[in-house]
């Protein structure tokens, strides 16, 4: 089975970059005819190191279609409050829950208008058929566009949420009702995720009847505030404001996602005024960043972990003694200062802090090198070589990968390990990882959810190897049962019970070692008003706007305040 899947992978990596290639072009010629005014009278540019490998968050685990693209092109059923952290209404005006948490009924808005682009011009508006197309698509074997552009979910896969859905109703023109097998108490909290935007089924019966189908993930259309204008891979996304949007006219008329400067080149862009927005900064840069009078600095605590994944289905890391072995002789603190420089906290569980069914009794894995060599002597290991892969862009979990991985590297050869850094570029990383040949990975995650389902299940249910989000390929039937059992749950109380059964399952077995729980960063431009950096990422760009005139003595101020 292995040799098919890689060569359907790269299959569909071949067709992914033909649609890329026209999607650029064809976007360009129009772009040409009606090119927007200047981006900095009418709109803003935010930068971000990173690659967009699909215009569908459905078919990503990760990259800038979940953050911050998604979020601008797409609406979903639900939301989550940044400042509450509460289910809020999106598309769904309201909801009911039923039979215990079996079912689900959605009462939809009545006054969503799908966007208009070059390539398609809707004749209606949000029904229950859009809803239900989005989600059959991804769990109904029988949809037309189940297998298209691969056929991968791995969100959702991750949680084998498919093998849990009995039926998806159309009640009537507004109202959608799901169905589930069993009871799951995290469902609402998957559905507000941005792996469940509403696609236009109006649109894709129309690229079905034209054998287009793949432009659905390459053309996007949605409900959100931006639709898509233009496309250079590797340089930018410019986006162009939805006039049609439900909830009101956004406030800028263009938005450019500059993808084409990294590391040290974004921060330039900043400071030159290229760049009126910068993603995840690193942490050394902060002190140049909080002393401009001309810039200002959110930090938000994050729902993210960065840890390295050990792979357990190959010696030797099959064996827990040597994983055990590794964790000894990794000086997270050292990490943490050189790093993070006091942007995040040294991760004691998979489970970032500030989630509700954090256990506040475990504990940060001990740095012992000593012990460590004394592990690898009694196995036999001495002058082990290793591999250890590392995505070569920055995350909002690890904002220096490659420098983490270094200062790991040089802990190892402390305790007798060679290991050998293999730098990922990010769309090429899930395919890498996909033939299992690795020794180590460094990585993360994070999520738009509040709920520890969205951590734990992505990251260690058998399901999610075949998924690509488990990336130590660890499989515990008793672990999933523990997970299994806080879904049927209603009660807040059994539910972290089992959660916490669910860490020292982890800590126990270390399939993965814990490193960092990260804030989320982001600097801006003075002048820049309305842009909200959430726990759970990026929101809408609809509320954005540049302030005209600022007034001189508040400026100052305000960037003496500046946190």
């Amino acid at each position: 089975m292995r040799p098919i899947l890689l060569i359907s992978t790269m299959l569909l990596a071949s067709i992914s970059m033909t649609c890329m290639a026209e999607i650029a072009t064809k976007a360009t010629e129009l772009s040409v005819a009606q090119e927007p005014t200047n981006i900095h009278q009418n709109g803003f540019v935010y930068c971000v190191d990173g690659s967009v490998n699909t215009f569908n968050p459905q078919l990503s685990s990760s990259g800038l279609i979940i953050d911050p693209l998604a979020a601008q092109l797409y609406d979903r059923l639900l939301d989550v409050d940044p400042y509450t952290y509460r289910l809020i209404p999106e598309i769904a005006a309201r909801w009911e829950s039923l039979d215990n948490g079996a079912t689900y009924r959605f009462y939809l808005r009545k006054n969503v208008s799908f966007q208009t682009t070059p390539w398609f011009t809707p004749t209606r508006k949000l029904t229950a058929d859009d809803v239900i197309f989005s989600f059959e698509r991804m769990f109904s074997a029988n949809n037309p566009y189940n297998q298209v552009n691969g056929g991968k979910y791995p969100y959702f896969d991750s949680l084998s949420l498919a093998d849990n859905i009995k039926s998806i109703k159309k009640l009537g023109k507004y109202t959608v009702e799901f169905n589930l097998k069993s009871p799951d108490a995290s469902f609402l909290w998957h559905l507000a995720t941005h792996y469940a935007p509403i696609l236009s089924e109006e649109y894709a019966s129309n690229l079905e009847k034209s054998g287009n189908q793949s432009q659905l993930d390459w053309k996007p259309v949605g409900s959100g505030p931006f639709y898509l204008d233009e496309f250079q891979p590797g340089q930018f996304v410019r986006l162009l404001r939805n006039e049609q949007y439900w909830k009101g006219q956004p406030k800028m008329q263009q938005v450019v996602i500059d993808t084409g400067a990294g590391g040290t080149g974004r921060i330039s862009k900043l400071l030159t005024g290229e760049c009126d927005v910068l993603a995840y900064p690193a942490a050394s840069q902060l002190k140049v960043l909080r002393d401009d009078p001309r810039l200002r600095l959110t930090l938000r605590s994050g729902m993210n972990i960065a840890y390295l994944a050990f792979n357990t289905n190959k010696p030797p890391f099959n064996d827990l003694k040597v994983r055990q072995a590794i964790a000894y002789a990794i000086n997270n603190e050292r990490l943490m200062g050189s790093i993070y420089y006091g942007t995040a906290e040294t991760a004691a569980s998979v489970l970032p802090r500030a989630s509700w069914a954090y256990d506040n009794r475990a504990k940060i894995t001990e740095y012992n090198p000593e012990k460590s060599k004394q592990i690898l002597k009694e196995l036999g290991l001495e002058g082990l070589k290793l591999n250890l892969w590392v995505p070569s862009a920055p995350q909002s979990y690890n904002p220096s990968p490659l420098k983490m991985a270094e200062l790991i590297q040089a802990d190892l050869a402390q305790v007798g390990i060679q290991m050998n850094i293999r730098p990922i570029e990010g769309r090429y990383q899930e395919t890498s990882l996909m033939d299992r040949t690795h020794d180590m990975t460094l990585s993360g995650w994070s999520t738009d959810s509040n709920d520890p389902d969205s951590f734990f299940r992505p990251l260690f249910s058998c399901a999610a190897i075949s998924s690509q989000t488990n990336l130590s390929h660890w499989c515990s039937p008793a672990f999933d049962n523990v997970l299994q059992q806080a879904l049927y749950s209603q009660q807040l109380a059994s539910r972290i019970d089992y959660y916490h059964q669910a860490q020292d399952i982890l800590a126990q077995e270390l399939p993965v070692l814990p490193l960092a729980n990260s804030l989320r960063m982001q600097a801006y431009r003075y002048d820049i008003k309305g842009l909200v950096l959430s726990t759970f990422g990026n929101a809408s760009f609809a509320g954005v706007y540049r302030e005209a005139e600022v007034d001189e003595d508040s400026h100052n101020q305000e960037a003496t305040t500046n946190p």
